[in-house]
């Protein structure tokens, strides 16, 4: 692989903005509940070197093993773990560490998942309806499908993709997972294609749809919830945490709970606002245009 190609795998989102509201400094151990493929964590590593510690969570093995195998060519100290980031203190006890010095949460699926079509988070490209990020639990969107009723897949696609045609599209989906069964995800598009009236919008019409099943089988905001209630627990006084979410449902979650927090005299809120990609970052990488960045200190 050239270094170009290299760079661009392991670009993060909004870099500049997360170092200088995490403020990594050397010594400090940084935990990133998301290392993905490493691309924040590289950075990161520079910052808090020589003597930093790095500790790195993802449930999903294949990133885990990328962030690996590109983190171990920095030379600085790392921990992973393969691990939900709600076991977040059985990750830190493994790890030997109590108290870190900054937190940071990149949620969502990453550029790298979306473009495998075998993992299934994709309608672009055929492939399996699948939508796991950790390949070693049971349940995949296909199999979800086939088990909700069309009520309940209604109201998981109004709840999870706040989608305005979640009757027609559950009914349409059910239908055929009746008559032949649903097994792909350039088949699950079609039947979305065919029922949702074509508009001005610029999304695809089976862009809520693919969020919606994929935030259901993975769990996602159940899991961002538990960490942001417990994740205090383990951040020394004056540490930060940074969190950078897609869409409105995870960013309304972050937002709530950083108040709470801060109600609760535990946080100290850094951004009234989100903040978002500078236009320069949103031409290179299209994909971030709907980023929020949200970050708090612990007091």
């Amino acid at each position: 692989m050239d270094n170009a190609t290299n760079n661009l795998l392991h670009k993060p989102v909004m870099v500049d903005e997360v170092l200088d509201y995490l403020c990594p400094q050397p010594g400090h151990i940084i935990l990133d509940c998301t290392v993905g493929n490493g691309g924040h964590a590289s950075r990161i590593m520079s910052r808090i070197s020589p003597h930093g510690l790095f500790i790195g969570i993802d449930k999903d093995l294949e990133m885990l093993h990328r962030a690996k195998h590109y983190l171990s060519e920095t030379g600085y100290p790392f921990k992973l773990y393969h691990a939900d980031y709600t076991d977040v203190d059985e990750v830190l006890r493994q790890a030997g560490v109590e108290m870190v010095n900054g937190v940071l949460l990149d949620l969502g699926a990453s550029s790298l998942q979306f473009d495998e079509w075998e993992r299934g988070f994709s309608f672009a490209r055929e492939g399996p309806l699948d939508m796991r990020m950790d390949r070693s639990q049971a349940g995949t969107a296909q199999d979800l499908i086939h088990r909700l009723s069309e009520k309940k897949l209604e109201e998981l696609l109004k709840k999870y993709g706040e989608e305005r045609w979640s009757r027609r599209i559950a009914r349409a989906i059910q239908k055929e997972e009746k008559d032949v069964g649903i097994t792909s995800t350039r088949q699950l598009a079609a039947i979305i294609e065919r029922v949702v009236p074509k508009g001005r919008s610029k999304i695809h019409p089976a862009t809520r749809v693919f969020q919606a099943l994929r935030i259901a089988v993975n769990k996602e905001l159940e899991s961002l919830e538990i960490v942001l209630d417990k994740i205090h627990n383990y951040m020394m006084i004056g540490s930060r945490i940074v969190v950078i979410s897609f869409h409105s449902l995870e960013d309304r979650i972050v937002k709530n709970k950083l108040i709470e927090k801060a109600n609760q005299k535990l946080f100290r809120i850094l951004t009234r606002k989100p903040i978002t990609p500078r236009e320069t970052e949103i031409v290179q990488n299209i994909r971030c245009r709907s980023a929020k960045l949200r970050s708090a200190e612990r007091i």
